[in-house]
């Protein structure tokens, strides 16, 4: 069904402006009129979408250690998450999926989310199954359309869509906390960095003019200072060019097994921050295992998804591992403990839950758990991370001043 961008103006007097989807131009018109709203430009935007999804679907929606969960570039997570407590809504309501479906297209204000739903609503009305048509749609990964097919052979698609916005909202609220957290270490880095660059470049070279013409032998602390300050100005275009090349050199490098492998065991093996790694690494694990078996996906398929979530190749292999050892015979929490990756915690309660059949609810206890662990480690690290950034920007400070001021010192003591 096309979709067509629309400007006018409302009863009210007010301009407004977006998109409807209908059979043709003249139902479209006839939408707007029955809303209250006068037109003044509409035009068919459904080629753009479809162009729009073809890139995607070219792009593919792979999963990788770079990116845990991707389900879209274009769409925010939060966007997808109320998208999904909404179709949850309208299904568990009674509505037959196609009607709920293109409830759900005219609710969303999210322009490209749009465009994409509006084309899985056109495959399912063209018989396709739900899961089918997200995925066809190439912005939704394996974890949210095996949920879906789940849930729909199970004939439970509205809990398995709550259970998706949960974690969908879950995410989102990790990833706010530790970017809250994040932000004044952050901010410190940036005024200190400024500091130094105006120190370096404005401040310097007004004092090494003048301790140059007073014609005395420097110290050799205020030598270096005055070289070192010289060859950033210098060669600042030279420095940012090895910069740039030594981020794409370590991005080239994460891209390859070996290299991504590497940087991720020693992410897990640093002081503090591994961690804070392997903890975030082991609350998504526990989260998305749970939500997938709770909505009904095999064990050996839950898992198949879940490494990647780890974002950790060193975690996801032992994931992997313990695949392959379920598929032998095994339980899930022997080969997570002979890895020693997993903390004994988690390997306990993952053992007790598949004693009792109750491995869901134990994995959602590790989940929260590790929340929780996430916010108070994160927070401890920036306890630590901000008075060290202050330190550091007072000795930068100190040093250039002292070794600025103290020449000036014995000159003046001298003429004293």
């Amino acid at each position: 069904m096309p979709v067509y961008a629309y400007k006018g103006v409302t009863a009210a007097g007010k301009s407004t402006r977006g998109q409807v989807s209908a059979e043709n131009l003249r139902t479209a018109r006839q939408k707007m009129r029955k809303d209250g709203i006068f037109l003044t430009d509409i035009n068919e935007s459904s080629a753009g979408a479809a162009t729009a999804v073809a890139v995607a679907k070219r792009r593919g929606a792979k999963l990788s250690f770079n990116v845990p969960i991707h389900l879209g570039r274009r769409i925010p997570a939060l966007a997808r998450s109320v998208a999904t407590r909404q179709l949850a809504t309208l299904t568990g309501a009674g509505i037959p999926l196609v009607e709920a479906m293109g409830a759900l297209v005219e609710q969303i204000e999210h322009a490209y989310l749009k465009a994409v739903m509006a084309q899985v609503r056109d495959r399912v009305n063209e018989g396709a199954t739900l899961a089918d048509a997200l995925q066809e749609s190439g912005e939704f990964d394996n974890l949210f359309v095996s949920m879906i097919r789940a849930g729909e052979a199970s004939g439970t698609l509205e809990p398995v869509l709550m259970r998706i916005a949960d974690y969908l909202e879950e995410q989102v609220r990790l990833s706010g906390k530790i970017s809250s957290i994040l932000m004044y270490p952050a901010f410190m880095l940036t005024f200190t960095m400024l500091v130094v660059v105006v120190l370096v470049t404005v401040v310097l070279p007004q004092i090494t003019s003048l301790l140059e013409d007073l014609d005395q032998d420097l110290p050799f602390y205020t030598q270096w200072v005055m070289s070192g300050s010289a060859f950033i100005r210098e060669w600042w275009w030279g420095i940012g060019i090895l910069a740039a090349a030594a981020v794409v050199g370590l991005r080239l490098a994460l891209r390859t097994e070996g290299g991504r492998a590497t940087y991720d065991r020693l992410a897990l093996q640093t002081p503090i921050v591994g961690r804070v790694v392997r903890v975030v690494a082991i609350a998504r694990f526990s989260r998305t295992l749970a939500t997938l078996l709770a909505a009904g996906v095999g064990i050996v398929q839950s898992l198949d998804i879940a490494r990647f979530v780890a974002n950790n190749k060193v975690l996801a292999d032992v994931i992997d591992s313990a695949r392959t050892a379920i598929l032998e015979g095994s339980s899930l929490a022997k080969p997570l403990r002979a890895s020693g990756e997993f903390p004994p915690m988690v390997t306990t309660m993952i053992e007790v839950g598949e004693r009792s059949g109750e491995l869901e609810a134990m994995l959602d206890k590790v989940a929260n758990t590790y929340d929780e662990q996430v916010e108070s480690t994160v927070t401890k690290l920036t306890s630590l991370i901000e008075p060290l950034l202050i330190l550091v920007m007072v000795g930068i400070v100190l040093v250039i001043i002292l070794a600025t001021l103290m020449p000036l010192l014995q000159v003046t003591n001298a003429l004293a």
